[in-house]
């Protein structure tokens, strides 16, 4: 079933999934987005959405709501494991899909969905949203106008301090668990924006917690002629790492605190509130000799759904091209193939 041209109209989207990604970011962003709006919601807890969403349609099952005639275009936002499942038979029904991060558990996995995307003529993205994080903003910001020269060194850390392991799937020895599935995709994505394909990934992945059964540690570097990118995840940093640290040959550059959005949303904030996306933590510019503070740009993660809406349309591009999220699971895979043999891989870009 194709989905209606949509013209000027919102577009229409059903969620699959009410997690932790569905409810925390979603949901919130797309509500708070003009020109596009939730229709259904598959899940298999009815109150929890209708705490959230109260009155709206209710499938369920993933293919109840594939199969409305009024679903323009289909977010998945389930366990890792059936991302690429989901995301096959969303567009096999002719539906525009958002799949959370990441796209697929393996590349050839990605491969094929986006084979699929092409041969339905539809639209296939990756939530990527820490693009539009304001720490990521301002650092490429710095970047770009040149204020520490050339970067030879960028180090970009998503670390948290939860040292008791606990019973969810991401937690879990599954497929598509643990950090570097989980937390790999943003910090890979990051670095390609800035500095595009590397020549090798050398990783090291490894379970640090007491009683942990999947990878909740994890540490790459990207290999780039005459620059290193240090990639670093970790579930047991109680504090004292920054977010980025990035040093060229005219000065370094240190954000300590990572962007507000997600802590917001998690304190009930609707996207677009007054102070939303703000962040007072200023990155520090040091050229040698002396430091100072530079305003962080504010983050804005509505810009993914924004792109989203105006790309159904044929009113913009793509926010995340499918190229792009292919080339983050060829990095996501080279990882742990370097990981599991102790060596530098060259990720299959072709």
């Amino acid at each position: 079933m194709i989905a209606r041209p949509i013209g000027a109209a919102p577009v229409r989207v059903g969620l699959i999934g009410f997690g932790y990604a569905g409810r925390t970011f979603h949901v919130p962003l797309i509500g708070a987005t003009e020109g596009i709006a939730p229709i259904a919601v598959a899940s298999s807890r009815p109150e929890a959405v209708h705490a959230v969403l109260p009155g709206i349609d209710i499938m369920d099952t993933p293919a109840a709501l594939i199969a409305r005639d009024d679903i323009d275009l289909v977010v998945v936002a389930t366990p890792n494991d059936s991302h690429a499942q989901i995301a096959l038979a969303a567009l096999l029904a002719g539906k525009h899909v958002v799949v959370d991060k990441p796209f697929a558990l393996s590349l050839p996995e990605a491969r094929s969905v986006v084979a699929a995307a092409e041969r339905a003529g539809r639209l296939v993205t990756v939530f990527h949203n820490r693009r539009w994080d304001g720490d990521f903003l301002s650092v490429r910001a710095a970047i770009a106008r040149g204020d520490i020269g050339e970067v030879v060194h960028f180090e970009s850390h998503f670390d948290r301090f939860r040292p008791m392991v606990r019973d969810r799937w991401r937690e879990r020895a599954t497929p598509g668990g643990g950090i570097w599935y989980d937390l790999g995709p943003h910090l890979i994505d990051q670095a390609l924006q800035l500095f595009g394909l590397p020549d090798a990934i050398e990783a090291s992945i490894a379970t640090l917690r007491p009683g942990g059964v999947a990878d909740d540690w994890a540490h790459a570097i990207l290999h780039y002629p005459g620059r290193r990118v240090i990639l670093q995840a970790s579930m047991l940093v109680a504090g004292g790492s920054a977010r980025f640290t990035v040093h060229g040959t005219a000065g370094s550059i240190v954000k300590q605190g990572a962007d507000r959005q997600e802590a917001q949303l998690l304190a009930g904030m609707i996207p677009g509130a007054a102070g939303w996306g703000e962040d007072d933590d200023p990155l520090v510019l040091y050229d040698g000799e002396q430091s100072r503070g530079l305003p962080t740009l504010p983050g804005d993660q509505r810009d993914f759904y924004r792109g989203v809406a105006a790309a159904v349309r044929g009113e913009g591009p793509n926010p995340v091209m499918p190229h792009e999220a292919l080339a983050v699971m060829a990095l996501i895979d080279a990882g742990l193939q370097s990981s599991a043999e102790r060596r530098a891989i060259e990720p299959d870009f072709a």
